[in-house]
Order: C-alpha cells, then structure tokens, then sequence
C-alpha cells in the first residue's frame, strides 16, 4: 500500500513554484527604500531655504594675524642667512621626531635610522609587533632598492 500512494503521489504532484516574472521593463514595481525619510539638504534652487525660511547666514568674524601661531610662523626660515652662524637650522626643529631631524633620503634611510635609534632602547622587547612592521618594510624597502635603482656603467 504503501508503493502505491508514493507511486501515485511522484506521478501526479508536482510542487508549484512561483515565479514572478514581468513581460517588460515598465510592469515592473520598485521596492520603496528608505520610506518616512526626509531629505534635510535642499536640493530645489540656488538660494537655500529651510521650510519657506531663509537661513541664518553666519556673522563674519576677521582672522587675527597677531596670534602666537601666525605671528611666528617662519621665524627661522632664513636663520642661517641672517643669524650669527650659531644656531643650525636643524636645532630649530623642535616638534619634530629626532630620527626625522636632519635627514636627507627617501623613506629607507629614514627608517634605518630610525631603527638604529630604537634599537639602543625597549622597543624591540615593549613592541614586538611594531619592531617587526619596521623591520619588515626595512627588507622590503632594500629588496626594492636593489631591484629598481640602477646603477653605473660596469668598469670591463
């Protein structure tokens, strides 16, 4: 009995698939994205007006050029030039990171440098990680020099 209800139901039921499918472009609807949002940036004309009213416009407030940021800036520009020769313009670098001072090259030199410098100190133990990045793009930085740059005429 039981061969025959199996038989009986792989013959005859087949299960119904619907499948929505639209004859051209323009039966298709549009799924609404975002319903109940409003656009707060007005897009309908060159002057900007927010529910039939104009905008604040903002009170102008002149830059003072006396501030200690913009009164001193280039101070040491031409210290070398102008000074007594005491002072080089590299001691004038004061926010700057010491393996950056001075430094004339391309990111290689400067990292070497600067791995020379943090060798003597903790970072290799305290940053494990970092000390790796830094010797990672070290080997990195000298493959590639070694590749690209090119070199002299051999002397045969």
């Amino acid at each position: 009995m039981e061969w025959l209800s199996s038989t009986i139901l792989k013959t005859f039921w087949r299960p119904t698939v619907n499948t929505i499918r639209t004859r051209y472009h323009a039966d298709k609807t549009r799924l609404v994205r975002r319903y109940g949002y409003e656009e707060k940036i007005w897009s309908g004309g060159l002057m900007p007006r927010s529910e039939g009213r104009r905008l604040p416009i903002p009170e102008y407030r002149p830059l003072n050029p006396w501030t200690q940021r913009r009164a001193l800036f280039g101070q040491n520009d031409y210290i070398d030039i102008l000074g007594s020769g005491e002072l080089h313009p590299i001691k004038t670098l004061y926010t700057v990171p010491s393996w950056i001072k001075g430094v004339s090259g391309h990111e290689y030199h400067i990292l070497l440098r600067k791995k020379k410098m943090f060798a003597r100190t903790g970072a290799p133990t305290i940053r494990p990680t970092k000390w790796k990045e830094y010797e990672k793009r070290l080997s990195f930085l000298y493959r590639k020099l070694n590749r690209k740059t090119k070199t002299g005429p051999s002397p045969c």
